[in-house]
């Protein structure tokens, strides 16, 4: 069986930098992947290529059996791709139940868009209910804590059913409480979605994180479980190169 996600042969370059160097990387269907490494390593540029904001120099990029490449950022969505960036999208004027009903709207037809509704959707009841956002749904989104916030958008990715869920950095600037309640919640979400995550802090991704690929200078170093990676040579000689608060001590 292939891989939900596969990419093969990645390069990515911009004015003559190689941001990414015949990258290969396989996802398997219901997987938490963590994706680490030091900046410049890669992380972000390859999550904007799966969801088409960049395109690549060559390779490709199949998504349940379906080229990536030259479509479209709404296609990949439809697609059933949704991703989060790393500072949080969302709409404070409106209601978190607006955020998530109006996320959720591009899968209905333009007709039951222009009548008037009674009550949220399955798919928005979910989102509220997975997220814990049910008691604040008729709250003001530009009220939410940093937390709150950054939970209404991972929502309205879940509002939107995708097969896939790609999410920045998700636990940057949150409290130790909200980083626990993340980690709770990505397990919680990885039980019917595919995730990948691109995190810093690797103390939750010691905690949280089962299979972890380690970027470096565009390319894959290493993959594999959380102590293997600890334990490998050539990231232990990556991180050490670099300084320690760059790193997150990754070796420690």
């Amino acid at each position: 069986m292939s891989a939900l996600l596969e990419i093969r042969g990645l390069d990515v370059v911009f004015d003559g930098f190689r941001a990414i160097s015949g990258l290969d990387l396989s996802v398997e269907q219901g997987e938490l992947r963590f994706l680490i490494g030091p900046n410049g390593a890669g992380k972000t540029t390859l999550i904007d290529v799966v969801t088409g904001l960049t395109r690549p120099a060559a390779g490709t990029v199949r998504f349940g059996g379906e080229e990536l490449v030259g479509r479209r950022e709404h296609e990949i969505v439809r697609l059933g791709v949704g991703r989060t960036f790393q500072t949080s999208v969302v709409f404070e004027e409106l209601t978190v139940l607006e955020n998530l009903d109006l996320a959720a709207s591009f899968r209905r037809p333009l007709w039951s868009l222009l009548r008037r509704r009674r009550g949220a959707s399955p798919a928005v009841e979910r989102a509220l209910s997975t997220t814990g956002l049910s008691g604040l749904a008729g709250q003001r989104a530009g009220i939410l804590s940093h937390g709150q916030r950054q939970w209404l958008e991972i929502g309205m990715l879940i509002a939107q059913e995708p097969r896939l869920l790609l999410l920045d950095e998700p636990v940057a600037g949150m409290s130790l409480d909200e980083r626990a309640r993340t980690g709770e919640l990505l397990t919680e979400i990885a039980r019917d979605h595919t995730v990948i995550v691109v995190e810093h802090d690797m103390d939750f991704l010691r905690r949280y994180a089962s299979q972890v690929t380690v970027l470096h200078e565009g390319a894959v170093l290493v993959e594999g479980s959380v102590e293997q990676v600890r334990a490998d040579p050539r990231v232990q000689e990556v991180y050490l190169g670099r300084a320690r608060e760059e790193a997150g001590d990754v070796v420690r």
